[in-house]
């Protein structure tokens, strides 16, 4: 039985019945203006010993605090400290008295405006906690609650902000009041009894729309939007987040084991945000009108109930839970569409790999989150193509046997790389470290070409001896050959342990030519064939460059905005008529202009046009961008400053393309300039 209602317009009040259970780590009881940014808290947690020491973020002062009893007095605050990002903090000692075992403290203070111009690259080097009528957000490494002794903890969690604003935290809805008239407050309790290691608040004047879902042997599966009124009111937008929530959840319950919560809410936020937290996912208001993220980014978040929010990943070793979250959701997505889109999604992470300089290559053991390319590259791309050679390698059925163990091994616990390895060996019977220690502690990206392919007659037909090669240092690689001979063709899979192997392959046709993983399943560095110049180069390249040629003032104002949110480093301007000589000794370059200034730079420095690099397309929207394949420039040609300004949030996310067209800030059409993995021919044996 499912049932389904708009919160706001038919329930007017809604109050459920609380647990009496025993108290939990950390009990809060919050209350949030956002119009006026003012945060009240009384927060009550174990303690044991004679003193405790907290940090608080430095716009919150403790008001009192009380232990067996007693109001203790209250020190100054010891000192100061915090990332530049999320704000600084003030670090607060307390002196308890003998046989305390719960300490009661008291805080409030006025939280810095919601800085709703942040960008994406903003919001994942951390956020302070932020209050505003549109929106308020308190991440739980913002210091706005004292943290309890345990490293996991559970909690219980009291709102009650203005009536027209509704507010969440992650965990089970235990009572909610809406308000009956003017002056009425909304109020909510959650809780979160498995035990996490933080908590994130989010308000806003959300429209929340529910779905229960009924469950065998489970309670009721409750499902929600809060969506601010003008994105609610988009028809069917709320329903279809609704039920492909449902649909995800039972994917992967299938997949997994069953979904650890009862709840699942998709929040809209005011900022670029996109975070996957326990019973929740926190998406911007332009990402949740994009067509394709609920068949995407939607259940990739869902699946974070189980990895990551449900199985807790263990910061000193590494993160794992994205990659594998990438291949269960984003990849599987793909390979469910059809073969080639798989493939063009494995390609675009190699691309994206090689597009880094050599010295940017992090371990997949180091990635611990998504500040940067070059941990996106590494820590989602290449943690996802590690399960996708090790399903090659062990087979689906251990795989999937492998997942399952794990998450009922491991199911709110920490785990880390060590702990997935173990499974995959029960599940397989295969002894995995090398696998493991290969994949999680290279840096690089192995290099490995077909030198020589000949063909001589066999007792079974024909005999293939080929010979491979491997860049030093080599890796134990596992390689698929692709060997064709008009219509026929067969992939054999090679191994390969160091710098040369040759290896003959017996055949029942005369094969005439050979491709070396050209559906791109193995982690390496792709061919100079198999590598577009995308923007990712540009984008973080070690010491990029910019020029801009043509317009006005504000047309130049509107280039330093675009250089500012793109390149991941400080760009150095370049005068125009150093772009030859800088280009000639392959500085990464952007080039920005009006469409006449940009054609005449690039004809002075022996490249195409505008129209010759993008044909019928070099005339279409309001801008272009495009890279060359002559030489490492990136050229963006807009008509006006307006048109100019436009790029500067989202040209960063196209990174993985390498051209595109916008009409404004919506790119109407993109692509990769054509490359196709290198074809050796096949010779005869003399």
């Amino acid at each position: 039985m499912k049932r389904f209602w708009l919160i706001a317009a038919l329930l007017p009040v809604l109050l459920l019945p609380t647990g009496a259970g025993a108290a939990p780590a950390l009990d809060l009881a919050v209350t949030l203006d956002p119009g006026t940014r003012r945060l009240e808290v009384v927060a009550e947690l174990p303690v044991a010993g004679r003193s405790f020491a907290f940090e608080l973020h430095e716009s919150l002062t403790v008001s009192q605090a009380t232990a067996a009893g007693r109001v203790i007095g209250l020190a100054d605050a010891v000192g100061r400290r915090g990332e530049e990002s999320r704000g600084p903090t003030r670090l607060w000692r307390l002196v308890l008295p003998a046989g305390s075992e719960r300490l009661r403290i008291a805080y409030a203070g006025t939280l810095p405006a919601t800085e709703l111009r942040r960008d994406h690259r903003q919001v994942l080097r951390g956020l302070p906690p932020m209050a505003a009528p549109e929106g308020s957000f308190l991440p739980a490494g913002s210091a706005w609650y004292p943290q309890p002794p345990a490293a996991l903890f559970d909690y219980r969690v009291r709102l009650s902000l203005p009536g027209e604003q509704r507010a969440l935290v992650a965990g089970r809805l235990l009572g909610e009041r809406l308000p009956t008239g003017a002056g009425d407050r909304y109020e909510a309790e959650f809780e979160f009894p498995q035990g996490t290691d933080g908590i994130d608040l989010m308000a806003g004047p959300w429209r929340v729309r529910e779905r229960l879902v009924a469950r065998a042997g489970a309670p009721a599966l409750r499902l929600r939007t809060y969506f601010p009124a003008e994105l609610d009111a988009e028809p069917g937008l709320a329903e279809g987040y609704l039920a492909d929530s449902e649909h995800y959840i039972a994917r992967y319950s299938s997949l997994i084991g069953a979904y650890p919560y009862d709840a699942f809410s998709i929040v809209a936020s005011p900022l670029p945000t996109g975070f996957g937290m326990p019973t929740l996912t926190y998406l911007g208001v332009d990402v949740l009108r994009l067509p394709f993220i609920r068949a995407t980014s939607l259940g990739h978040e869902i699946l974070h109930n189980w990895w990551g929010n449900g199985v807790y990943g263990d910061a000193r070793s590494g993160n794992w839970s994205e990659g594998l979250t990438t291949f269960l959701a984003d990849y599987a997505y793909s390979e469910e569409r059809s073969a080639a889109a798989a493939r063009d999604m494995r390609l675009a992470w190699l691309r994206d790999a090689a597009a880094l300089p050599a010295s940017e290559q992090p371990a997949l053991r180091d990635f611990r989150s998504r500040r940067h390319g070059a941990e996106a590259a590494v820590g989602y791309g290449k943690g996802a193509m590690l399960f996708l050679m090790l399903r090659d390698r062990i087979g689906e059925v251990a795989f999937q046997k492998g997942l399952r163990d794990f998450w009922q091994t491991q199911r709110f616990r920490r785990a880390d790389w060590d702990d997935l390895r173990r499974a995959f060996e029960r599940s397989s019977g295969h002894d995995l470290r090398p696998f493991f220690a290969q994949w999680l502690n290279s840096r690089q990206l192995p290099e490995v070409t077909a030198a020589d392919a000949v063909v001589s007659r066999s007792a079974v037909g024909h005999r293939l001896r080929l010979t491979l090669r491997q860049a030093n240092p080599p890796l134990t690689l596992r390689v698929p050959v692709d060997i064709a001979a008009g219509e026929r063709r067969v992939v054999r899979w090679v191994e390969l342990d160091g710098a040369r192997r040759i290896v003959d392959l017996d055949l029942d046709f005369r094969p005439q030519q050979l491709r070396l993983d050209p559906d791109a399943r193995v982690w390496r560095r792709l061919d100079v064939a198999e590598q577009p110049p995308i923007l990712r180069r540009w984008l973080g390249a070690l010491k990029p460059r910019w020029a801009v040629v043509g317009g006005d003032a504000e047309f130049r104002k509107a280039a330093e905005v675009v250089v500012s949110r793109f390149f991941e480093r400080p760009a150095t301007p370049l005068a125009v008529s150093d772009l030859k000589s800088v280009l000639a000794d392959d500085g990464m370059v952007m080039l920005i202009g009006t469409p006449t200034e940009v054609d005449a730079a690039l004809s002075a420095s022996g490249l195409p046009k505008q129209s010759e690099a993008l044909g019928k397309k070099g005339g279409r929207g309001s801008a272009r961008v495009w890279t060359s394949a002559r030489g490492p420039l990136l050229a963006v040609a807009a008509d006006d400053a307006v048109a100019l300004r436009a790029l500067a949030r989202p040209l960063p996310h196209y990174g993985g393309q390498s051209w595109l067209v916008f009409e404004g800030g919506r790119a109407v059409e993109r692509g990769l300039w054509p490359a196709q993995a290198p074809v050796l021919g096949v010779r005869s044996e003399k």
